[in-house]
């Protein structure tokens, strides 16, 4: 698996906490940052993450902002894209079992460190069920298809 990962001066903190996760976890990954604590516009973050992810460089992605609202929006409007924002592993293990969802979003303000490493592992160690799920997700890419 390989996964890109950025954050907004939001997210910083996290994302170092969930690259260390995927270092131990042995997981390939791109770090397409934000490297500073000044404002910065989520978008310039997100979307070249979601871009990487649909266009099948990337398997998945992990964004992190203040609320996780901002980064789960904007990839969102990356066509192939199935971002959900997680602040809870409940929810973590449902949006890979049923959504096949290939973008993570948290927000830092919203939970801690260790809750967003255990979200971040379930999600990433959780596979996709197909079966009735699987016709949900395709009705999904046709009307992006549209």
């Amino acid at each position: 698996m390989k996964v890109a990962i950025a954050s907004d001066h939001g997210g910083i903190h996290i994302r170092a906490e969930i690259i260390t996760l995927m270092q131990e976890m042995g997981i390939e990954y791109e770090d397409f940052g934000c490297e500073c604590s000044n404002s910065v516009d989520y978008p310039d973050y997100a979307i070249p993450v979601a871009e990487k992810v649909a266009s099948g460089e990337f398997d998945r992605g992990i964004l992190i902002c203040g609320t996780g609202i901002g980064m789960s929006i904007s990839a969102n409007k990356v066509k192939g894209i199935r971002c959900a924002l997680v602040h809870d592993v409940f929810s973590a293990k449902a949006t890979r079992e049923h959504n096949d969802s290939n973008i993570l979003a948290m927000g830092e303000r919203v939970i801690g460190p260790g809750l967003a490493r255990e979200i971040a592992k379930t999600w990433l160690t959780t596979d996709f069920e197909g079966g009735r799920h699987l016709n949900r997700i395709t009705k999904i890419t046709d009307y992006e298809k549209k």
